[in-house]
């Protein structure tokens, strides 16, 4: 039997749709069918300049829209040869930091649900809340912050933001123990989970999955250790990879839970070494045109869904010639393609909700 998963279906995040075929209660065949929510995001960045492809840019994963803003100024900086601030660079990287835990708690929330748990959603919205709170405060913005810019950010911190983020930050690491009491101490979330939709490391890097998923089945990979960018080469001694070899759903919700935690480290850090820079500029004075150089370049960071790439072209204009998205989910959802094949149709949503992906994200 052939049998459709959305692309409008309460189990499938979105309009994403899945065409399994299936022998009684077992999948044979599975393929995710994309397209749905496609905007055309890369044909738009080639009709805007480089202010304002910032806007089109936070906007392909929802919930990460710092990060993937600061892909994009990262690699016209690159092609400008441009140098960021010292407190611009700190800053970004508490930013970062700040928005991967927002990211990661919303699925630590919404993953139980879909298996039938709705009480975490509540906890993972009220530590979400605290975070949003200061991130909307620094930057007007509840999730499309805008505050990126080439050369920096759009202004300094307001006054006593330093304190009210640590007062964030410190409420709700001590909150964090509450998933693993509600859902990892939990049996039926460890029997649903558990031995469920183990992701194979080689099928991993053949499709070219990162982020948590990759690292909970063992691929040991992440670009803020083994390529630093921003503040982390000098945050080693705080960063701390999490990794797993089971590759199950319980995996990767664990891996989800610890770089969480780490994230909230690693903001503390930042803080700390924000409190000891002195005053300087958080920007740098742009042109009133500006142009990126003739030429190519890459630039790709550890988004909280994995790596995201941005291929930028440039033939000198005030508009990039080509600007190529490698976004996080469209890699990781293809792996379904593997994966899926043999399990049952009552693990599927199993599997799928701990794949942890925004459409968006996907039809870029």
């Amino acid at each position: 039997m052939v049998l459709n998963i959305g692309p409008q279906h309460p189990s499938t995040h979105g309009v994403l749709r899945l065409r399994l075929v299936l022998d009684g209660e077992r999948i044979t065949r599975a393929e995710p069918v994309v397209g749905y929510m496609h905007r055309g995001a890369e044909k738009l960045f080639e009709a805007r300049d480089y202010r304002q492809i910032i806007v089109l840019a936070n906007r392909h994963d929802w919930l990460s829209a710092f990060s993937n803003e600061l892909g994009v100024v990262l690699a016209v900086e690159r092609m400008l040869g441009m140098e960021v601030p010292e407190r611009a660079v700190w800053l970004r990287t508490l930013l970062a930091e700040l928005n991967r835990a927002l990211n990661h708690l919303m699925f630590l929330g919404s993953y139980p649900l879909e298996l039938g748990g709705i009480t975490p959603m509540f906890y993972a919205f009220t530590e979400r809340e605290d975070l949003q709170h200061v991130m909307e405060e620094l930057s007007g913005g509840r999730m499309h912050y805008m505050f990126n810019r080439v050369g920096g950010l759009k202004e300094d911190l307001p006054a006593g933001w330093t304190d009210r983020a640590r007062g964030a930050v410190a409420g709700v690491r001590g909150r964090l123990g509450r998933f693993d009491d509600l859902v990892l101490g939990n049996e039926v979330f460890r029997s649903r989970t558990r031995g469920v939709g183990v992701l194979d490391p080689a099928v991993a890097r053949s499709y070219g999955v990162s982020g948590p998923i990759a690292r909970a089945s063992g691929v040991d990979f992440d670009l803020r250790r083994d390529e630093p960018y921003l503040a982390y080469g000098e945050l080693g001694d705080v960063l701390r990879v999490a990794v797993r070899s089971e590759g199950d759903c319980l995996a990767r919700f664990e891996v989800l839970l610890d770089q969480t935690r780490n994230a909230l480290e690693l903001a503390d850090a930042c803080l700390d070494r924000l409190a000891e820079l002195p005053p300087g500029p958080v920007n740098q004075r742009l042109p009133k045109v500006l142009k990126a150089p003739e030429g190519a370049t890459y630039a790709w960071t550890e988004n909280p869904l994995g790596l995201n790439g941005y291929y930028l072209v440039s033939k000198g204009e005030k508009t990039p010639h080509r600007l190529k998205l490698r976004s996080a989910s469209f890699n990781n959802i293809q792996a379904l393609v593997d994966l899926l094949p043999g399990t049952l149709v009552a693990d599927m949503v199993a599997i799928l909700g701990s794949f942890f992906f925004v459409v968006g994200d996907i039809d870029k």
